[in-house]
């Protein structure tokens, strides 16, 4: 550990010390070896997230947006896009980050293949996918085996996303998903117009805008709970969207509930309600000056070896 990794995981000990002694204890750290695994989950999931803000700010190879170089990236990509005022290039982009994730071995190749139409001329952007789902779905149709690596190519989705699918015909299928998407922000309307429109309805708080958005995108085919929350955290990370997370949204969690029942009550399936740990959470975040973010993907992680460091990249 890094003499500032070190200094990091000091502080957030004392913190957490310093929540039991005015708050009350936490049952899930008590074991040996517990405590020192969250704080490095912690850590873990603060690097992250500061990942992201380097990605936000550094420069980037304009190739980062061509989906015929081998440097594709959405996520860079999405942040040069929104540099230049293309608000809706970016948010698409970002959603096809989330959609089809980035696989520990194929990288970004599903993604950089559908939005490049893999290679045959012209893109997926926002402007052709939001004028004719349709076209899309139809191309997905003649080109589905190619995708599913007919042509001796892997494109794979992320773990996240391991369950949805490039079949055409399937109700799973990435051509539904992108309809109801599109269907979701309603073209003509532009995203910044999405959010400005939430901005009449509850403000203009970060947070609050978040929580509209991610209610809103019930709409939105197969985005659950880790979909909708992954791609809105992004981008706000990303500075596209002016939205932060105040909650770490358990309802409908899987690994970040269980995290949360251990922290709370030493065990992952504790009768204590997503809706009553969110609370707790949030006093807990105040309190050790940690965001949603980082304690959501770091409660994931840290239930799943609660006693001994495992590092894990999603």
């Amino acid at each position: 550990m890094s003499p500032a990794d070190k200094a990091r995981a000091l502080a957030l000990t004392e913190a957490i010390g310093q929540y039991q002694e005015e708050v009350g204890s936490l049952p899930g750290i008590a074991a040996e070896g517990h405590l020192e695994t969250l704080v490095a989950q912690i850590i873990d999931s603060l690097r992250r997230i500061e990942f992201v803000h380097h990605i936000r700010d550094a420069r980037h190879d304009p190739a980062r947006m061509d989906p015929s170089s081998p440097l594709f990236d959405p996520l860079k990509a999405a942040v040069l896009r929104s540099r230049r005022g293309e608000a809706d290039e970016a948010w698409w982009l970002v959603f096809l980050a989330t959609h089809f994730g980035k696989h520990i071995t194929d990288g970004w190749r599903l993604a950089r293949d559908v939005y490049g139409r893999l290679g045959q001329g012209g893109h997926w952007n926002w402007a052709a996918t939001s004028q004719s789902p349709a076209a899309l779905q139809s191309w997905f149709v003649s080109n589905e085996g190619t995708l599913r690596g007919s042509d001796g190519v892997t494109r794979r989705f992320s773990n996240h996303r391991q369950y949805e699918s490039l079949r055409a015909s399937s109700a799973a299928g990435t051509p539904r998903i992108v309809a109801s998407y599109v269907a979701w922000v309603s073209p003509p309307r532009t995203h910044s117009d999405l959010v400005r429109q939430l901005h009449q309805s509850v403000g203009q708080d970060p947070q609050a805008v978040f929580a509209a958005l991610y209610g809103s995108m019930d709409a939105v085919h197969r985005f659950g709970r880790l979909g909708r929350f992954d791609f809105l955290a992004m981008l706000g990370k990303l500075g596209i969207a002016p939205i932060d997370p105040g909650s770490t949204f358990l309802t409908g969690a899987t690994g970040p509930l269980k995290g949360a029942r251990l922290l709370y009550a030493g065990s992952r399936v504790a009768d204590l309600s997503a809706r009553h740990l969110d609370a707790k959470l949030a006093e807990f975040g105040r309190q050790t000056g940690l965001g949603s973010q980082a304690l959501e993907d770091a409660l994931c992680n840290w239930q799943k070896s609660p006693g001994k460091y495992a590092r894990f990249r999603g």
